[in-house]
This record gives structure tokens, C-alpha cells and sequence, in this order.
């Protein structure tokens, strides 16, 4: 069932096709939506089941608690995925350790003009601005209340909606948090995205902080809260954001959001526009992602002792990929394009090899690899 993802199944939707990979995303959330919601219960079941004998790994090395939660293995979806929480009920049943629900905003919104998402196959990789559609923190709200079999920890990434001017950004984030607080297990500050104006300006300390004592003060620590910052930002940058992440108990960081860099690309044309990759705004995500992303794992590790747990995204594709991450000092991994790529079957071979390497290296389980690289001499 998984080998023919990238034989046969890949081949048709990427090339076959010539659909837009928008309109591929949103049929296979619909189909899962109308599988979790509508479908016989019978057919669920079988449906369920087969899906946990292909791509479920369970074991009891890979397990790990953090935050008050417990995680069955380090692998989750990352935010973007799934932004209206369609199929949160559904994930577990494709081997994710946890999901991350959004980006959401205060208010609904419809995101950027079409065409948003491209692939770029030869860099496995892709480019969105998508710019956070999505239908608003009420309904998210009132989608996850209703949620029963999730059977993982769930994230929500929160972002500012668009007709918010960014001296109100607080407020925004806030309201969001105020409408989903009792409904995710942990949440997001996502001011990392190149898809909604002046955003990434949110990441200065001046700007975010007023972000994170507004929710923090409503939070009163009863949920988990991370900030997800962008790989493009310089050391000192994101050293300030450590300072405040510390400063405000942040419970961890998200490396990274997408890149806005376009050196080192092998596509120089993006097919459904006719327009250079370089003059098509958005960002990159995907394999030109991976060094980039891990070296900001490594250096947040550094700089923070490992006392500041580490979400790991950005061009995970493989168990070697995910080892980079884990090793470098990231607790939890997330996989977005990869998994696209990869096919369903991605998480439990990724998991597999990551058993391997605790094997290899002789280690009990995976928390023991968490850093391990920062031990070398």
C-alpha cells in the first residue's frame, strides 16, 4: 500500500494530472472529512484500521512527555496542512506523533489571489502564499469542540488576520486565544510567515513582546505556548527572541517557517505562471529548507543549554533527516512537503529508520538522542 506512492500515485498527481496542487490539497481534506463525518460507520472502521496496519509504528522508544503531554513518537503535520482542523481526528490513523491545526485568525479570511502553491519537483520543494486562509477562530473553535477521537496532542498556530493593522496585532492573536484556549493542547505565535504583510516585523522585540504578555496574561500557564520564527533572520535576532521566549516562559520554539531565499534553486521557472522563481513572491519549503532550518535548531540549543524544548521543520524527507534534527537539539519534529512528496507511508519508514538509529548508536530511547551531537567532542 505505501510503495506505490511514489512509483505510480506521485507520478499521476504531480505530472499526470497537471492539476492544481491547491485544489489536490483541498480534495483529499474534503475526502477525509466526509470519511470522519459522513461515511458508514462500518466503512470508517475498515477504513481506520487499514490505515493503522499501514502507516502506524508504535514503540514504546520513541515515546516521550513533554509539556504535561505525551507524544507516541516525534513526528507531527505541521501547521498549513490543515488549517480548519478538517481532519483532526483523522491523523493519528497516518502514524503522526501529534498535529499542528492553522495558521487561524481572529477573523476569516479568504488569503492571497490564486494561483498560491507551487511545486517545484527538481529542488523537492515548494512555494506558497497562501497568505493564512482560512475560516476563523470561531469556527476552529467550534470544530474542535466537537472532537472526540483525536487520540494525539493538537496543536493550533495562530497568526494576525490580514485587515488587522500590526499595531493591533496583540489584540488579534489575543481574541484567537481567548476563542480556542480550552480546545488545543498547546498553541503557536506564528509571526514568521512571508505571506501576510509586515508580518515577520513581529518577530522585533519592541513588536512581540506586547504579543506574548497579552497572552500570557490570559494564558495564566494552563497551556503550553510556542512562538515559530523564521529561518531568515540573523543570530542576534533570534537570540533576542530567546531572550524574550525565556523572559515570558514560552514552553518552546517552532525552526523554522519558510524562507523568502531563492539561491541555490535548480527551477527557475515556475510552469503555471511563466515567471522566474525569483519574482514570484512567497516562500520556500522543502529540502533547500533542511540545513538551514537545523543549524537554527543547533544554535537555539546552544544558546539555551537544551532547557527550551525545539520543534524541528523544514525539509525533512528521511530518517537520516529527521536523526539531523533530533541530534542537533529538537525534541519533536514536523513535516509538511515532505510528507506530500513521500507519500502516507513517509511517517512509519521515517520512524523505522529512526528506531535503527537509536539501535546503531546503542541508545535506549529517543530522548537520549535529543542533542546528542552537542556531546561530541
Amino acid at each position: 500500500m505505501t510503495d506505490i506512492y511514489p512509483t505510480i500515485i506521485r507520478p499521476i498527481l504531480f505530472s499526470g494530472l497537471k492539476a492544481d496542487p491547491e485544489w489536490l490539497h483541498q480534495q483529499t481534506l474534503r475526502s477525509l472529512n466526509w470519511l470522519d463525518v459522513r461515511a458508514p460507520l462500518i466503512a470508517k472502521q475498515w477504513v481506520l484500521s487499514r490505515l493503522n496496519q499501514s502507516y502506524c509504528l508504535r514503540d514504546d522508544r520513541l515515546k516521550q512527555t513533554l509539556w504535561g503531554q505525551d507524544f507516541s513518537n516525534p513526528i507531527g503535520l505541521a501547521a498549513g496542512f490543515d488549517k480548519d482542523g478538517i481532519a483532526a481526528n483523522l491523523w493519528s490513523g497516518f502514524g503522526f506523533g501529534f498535529a499542528e491545526l492553522g495558521t487561524v485568525t481572529f477573523h476569516a479570511q479568504p488569503g492571497n489571489p490564486r494561483p498560491r502553491l507551487f511545486r517545484l519537483p527538481v529542488d523537492r520543494a515548494a512555494l506558497n502564499r497562501m497568505g493564512f486562509n482560512n475560516q476563523g477562530a470561531a469556527a476552529l473553535a467550534q470544530r474542535l469542540q466537537g472532537l472526540h477521537d483525536a487520540k494525539i496532542p493538537l496543536g493550533v498556530n495562530l497568526g494576525k488576520s490580514k485587515v488587522t493593522p500590526l499595531e493591533a496585532a496583540a489584540v488579534d492573536y489575543l481574541e484567537s486565544f481567548k476563542l480556542l484556549k480550552k480546545w488545543g493542547d498547546y498553541f503557536v505565535v506564528n509571526v514568521s510567515s512571508p505571506n501576510t504583510p509586515g508580518l515577520r516585523s513581529l518577530q522585533s522585540t519592541d513588536q512581540l513582546e506586547p504579543i506574548l504578555s497579552a497572552l500570557q496574561a490570559e494564558n495564566q500557564a494552563q497551556k503550553p505556548l510556542l512562538i515559530k520564527i523564521a529561518p531568515d533572520l540573523e543570530w542576534e535576532a533570534i537570540a533576542d527572541v530567546l531572550s524574550l521566549a525565556q523572559q515570558y516562559n514560552l514552553a518552546g520554539i517552532i525552526a523554522t517557517n519558510t524562507t523568502i531565499r531563492r539561491d541555490g534553486l535548480k527551477t527557475e521557472t515556475i510552469q503555471a505562471t511563466g515567471n522566474s522563481v525569483a519574482e514570484e513572491a512567497g516562500g520556500i519549503s522543502g529540502a533547500p529548507l533542511r540545513q538551514r532550518s537545523t543549524e537554527v535548531i543547533r544554535f537555539i540549543y546552544q544558546q539555551t543549554q537544551g532547557r527550551l524544548p525545539i520543534v524541528g521543520v523544514g525539509g525533512i524527507f528521511t530518517a537520516e533527516d529527521a536523526w539531523e534534527k533530533i541530534t542537533a537539539g529538537a525534541s519533536l519534529i514536523q513535516v509538511y512537503t515532505g510528507w506530500f512528496y513521500e507519500g502516507p507511508g513517509m511517517v512509519r519508514r521515517v520512524l523505522e529508520g529512526l528506531l535503527q538509529k537509536l539501535d546503531e548508536h546503542e541508545l535506549h530511547s529517543l530522548q537520549d538522542a535529543i542533542g546528542l551531537d552537542h556531546l561530541k567532542p
